[in-house]
């Protein structure tokens, strides 16, 4: 009996071969963010990380800019050769002044269309996770969300990696037979590049092929997000967070404590927001917050692989755990055997008196 064309048997001689129609598709892609003036720093991040898939494939990087005209795109444009772009697709239209999934999509297909990029890169905020969506399915091409690496295989396809099982394995995905090849990653994942504020390159304008009849969502109004108390976790320089080994809630304060004297923020790991210990703006991890501090202390963490993805961006990690066989130990800088419950009042008490010295000294 003949076997049915879509059964796991019948794609195993597929040609892995890109379609010639697809070949002309060139160059990295990267989405600049603009939202009421400002561009989300990912954007930043992901010109960093373009800049080397491009080297890899030997063809240019350019950013695109999606905004009204004004003085924040303008900015968006320079600051994307800064960053690493060699040209910059630039669509200006007072539809683009708020994020409306219906223009955007709209501006951005178009876009790739026209001049056909190879890889298209997104940041996983909000705005960027609701765009790739509705890019990639417009397109018709594949889309690896919240990636953590990045690579070029001998194919030129991109290798998107990202954590799944729910953080428990690292898997790799390729798209090799639709182009663009897009991805988004989330914030503060890639590191950011210092900028060259001496670069510049070739803006290509072009328009935005709508009206507001089109549109069928409205903005009616906009409200900043003003709430303070909401946590800064991903551009915090010193980040002390408490797991499991804190053993109950009340324990926490040991983490705030030392956090308070260190001035810096605290988090957690998943399993205490699950637990309702902790809001979930502080939770640290894959599905969570992702940082890069320059310190970060996690004290009764374990260091699954969901945790990892999220901190071990960190220029240094100090572990305290019980276990001398933590996974955590893999990948810290620097390691504490012993209870989280004795060692973190030591160091609240032992940072507490050095900085207390170094302010009368200085």
């Amino acid at each position: 009996m003949a076997q049915a064309p879509n059964t796991p048997a019948a794609g195993r001689g597929k040609s892995k071969e890109l379609p010639e129609h697809l070949k002309a598709y060139k160059n990295v892609w990267v989405f600049v963010e603009l939202e009421h003036g400002r561009v989300h720093p990912v954007s930043w991040e992901l010109l960093t990380e373009g800049r080397k898939l491009a080297a890899a494939l030997n063809v240019d990087l350019a950013g695109v800019v999606l905004g009204p005209s004004g003085e924040g795109t303008d900015s968006a444009v320079a600051e994307a050769f800064h960053y690493g772009a060699d040209r910059v697709y630039l669509v200006e239209d007072p539809l683009l002044e708020n994020y409306r999934t219906d223009p955007f999509t709209k501006a951005m297909t178009d876009l790739v269309n026209t001049h056909k990029p190879e890889v298209l890169l997104l940041g996983a905020s909000t705005l960027g996770r609701d765009l790739a969506g509705a890019v990639a399915t417009t397109l018709a091409t594949g889309l690896t969300a919240d990636c953590t690496e990045l690579a070029i295989d001998p194919n030129r396809n991109m290798a998107a990696t990202r954590p799944t099982f729910g953080g428990s394995l690292l898997c790799t995905i390729m798209t090799q037979q639709a182009r663009p090849q897009m991805a988004t990653v989330r914030p503060r994942v890639m590191a950011m590049g210092e900028p060259d504020r001496s670069r510049s390159g070739e803006v290509v304008r072009e328009r935005l092929d709508m009206v507001e009849e089109d549109i069928v969502t409205k903005v009616l109004d906009f409200i900043p997000d003003a709430d303070s108390n909401q946590a800064q976790l991903a551009f915090a320089d010193i980040v002390v967070a408490g797991g499991l080994g804190l053993q109950k809630p009340e324990n926490i304060k040991l983490v705030k404590d030392l956090a308070a004297v260190l001035g810096a923020e605290y988090g957690c790991s998943r399993p205490l927001i699950q637990k309702g210990w902790m809001t979930a703006d502080r939770q640290i991890g894959q599905t969570g917050k992702t940082i890069r501090p320059r310190l970060y202390i996690a004290a009764g963490i374990s260091g699954a692989i969901q945790h990892r993805v999220g901190s071990e961006g960190a220029d240094q990690i100090l572990a305290i755990n019980i276990d001398p066989n933590a996974p955590i130990f893999d990948f810290a800088h620097h390691g504490i055997v012993g209870d989280a419950l004795e060692i973190l009042p030591a160091l609240t008490e032992a940072f507490r008196q050095r900085l207390a010295v170094d302010r009368l000294a200085g």
